[in-house]
């Protein structure tokens, strides 16, 4: 089984059961309704860009601590995120596009497309010119920012989940589920094939030239450039998902299915210590430019700060302030049930918006008409209207049956009793 994004719907389950619920922070951003899978630093330390399985990419200020923008354009999973060296930014995800923003402006610059399945890494050209985006159609991409030509590397037998540059930018390195790391020379020319003993989640490659890979064995295998194993360290014992090298190369960090993070003295081959999340997966991980601080992103929605070199944590989470959105229905069965669902949705217009739209004035309102909210064709092109009884049926049936084409996480309500007390909420919080 592949740990990277397979595992989206189920654990959009787990974060509505886990997260915590923010009041508007800065921008009217309450920050991610779902786990963050990809994290990116600029290059002078300053910013954050982080992305979700909430369909959404947040642009952050780590000196105010708040949000500055939200990116919306994809229509599924955002897995992966960079900076580029002017300051723009790149994300990519399950909808198998990759976007190009430049600051504060609402919709992408430039989308790229081609690739026929999720996209679940990025990697930048050293000399910021290129982008290589790896995906689950066993392909790696590379485009071209000035012209958005495209070269496409085929060979991977399975998903492919990690790509990254090498520091002089004259090789591509890709990993996959089939077990093989690959070495690409982009002037032309044989890959360099080397397999390993594990299937393949995540690369990373030093500013000297090794290349560190990370298995759904828990290890990470050390190879040098030239693609000879160089060793090896068992960092934990679920699956790797995301890696991250220190700037000045002495670290790496690696971050597991378990919610540990592990971080690792790549000189001495040896653990130096670990970080203890929330129990619950980890799934991105970058080191600020101090060489000290780590950013990690988890299942419940939060970005959190670590010092690397004591492993502990630092200041307060890139979030807003939580609070309980459903405090005054206390007591209230039907809210108890809705309680699965406030990670997705908000039940006010004047809420920020997550990554499914508001239930403000749902009843009497027909499928897919909110305005503002990225809805998919399937959905636009069906003739329900809710109302108590469509709302009971889409939890007695289960989205994917009543609703196909739904992003919703799976799930079905199988007591009639606990339906009707859903309903009988909702006509209560979403009336206008």
């Amino acid at each position: 089984m592949n740990w990277v994004p397979r595992l989206s719907t189920s654990l959009c389950i787990v974060a509505a059961l886990l997260a915590m619920h923010s009041a508007p922070a800065p921008a009217q951003l309450t920050g991610h309704g779902g786990p963050v899978r990809a994290i990116a630093i600029s290059s002078d330390g300053n910013n954050v860009l982080s992305g979700s399985f909430d369909t959404a990419a947040i642009r952050w200020s780590l000196k105010t601590e708040s949000a500055e923008q939200v990116l919306r354009f994809h229509s599924d999973a955002v897995n992966a995120v960079a900076f580029l060296k002017d300051g723009r930014m790149v994300t990519a995800g399950a909808d198998a596009k990759v976007a190009i923003w430049t600051p504060g402006r609402q919709q992408p610059d430039q989308v790229f497309e081609g690739h026929g399945a999720p996209i679940a890494s990025l990697a930048v050209s050293p000399d910021g010119a290129r982008v290589a985006s790896a995906s689950w159609d066993h392909t790696v991409r590379i485009w071209s920012l000035g012209d958005g030509a495209q070269q496409v590397l085929e060979g991977h037998a399975q998903n492919v989940n990690g790509v990254a540059f090498t520091p002089d930018g004259r090789s591509l390195v890709s990993v996959g589920y089939d077990r093989e790391l690959r070495i690409w020379p982009l002037a032309g020319g044989t890959p360099n094939v080397i397999t390993l003993g594990s299937p393949l989640n995540a690369v990373a490659v030093a500013p000297d030239g090794e290349i560190v890979t990370g298995g759904a064995d828990g290890k990470l295998r050390f190879l040098m450039s030239e693609g000879r194993e160089s060793g090896e360290v068992q960092a934990d014992q679920t699956p790797i998902v995301a890696l991250s090298i220190s700037p000045d190369g002495t670290s790496v960090a690696a971050a597991g299915i378990g919610g540990v993070v592990t971080v690792i003295d790549r000189k001495a081959r040896s653990i130096a210590r670990s970080l203890v999340d929330t129990g619950s997966p980890v799934w991105s991980v970058a080191f600020l430019p101090d060489n000290a601080t780590l950013l990690t992103g988890g299942v419940d929605g939060r970005i959190r700060r670590w010092n690397a070199l004591t492993g502990a944590p630092i200041g307060s989470s890139l979030q807003a302030t939580p609070h309980d959105p459903l405090a005054a229905y206390t007591g209230d069965h039907g809210a108890e049930v809705f309680r699965a669902c406030v990670a997705c949705h908000t039940l006010s217009e004047q809420d920020a918006q997550r990554a499914g739209p508001t239930l403000a004035g749902l009843y009497g309102r027909r499928i897919a008409s909110l305005p503002g909210y990225r809805f998919s064709d399937a959905l636009k092109a069906m003739d329900i209207v809710w109302t108590p009884e469509t709302v009971s049926k889409l939890f007695e049936l289960g989205p994917n049956a009543y609703t196909p084409g739904t992003k919703m996480p799976e799930q079905r309500i199988g007591s009639a009793k606990d339906r009707k007390a859903l309903t009988d909420f909702l006509a209560r919080a979403t009336a206008k």
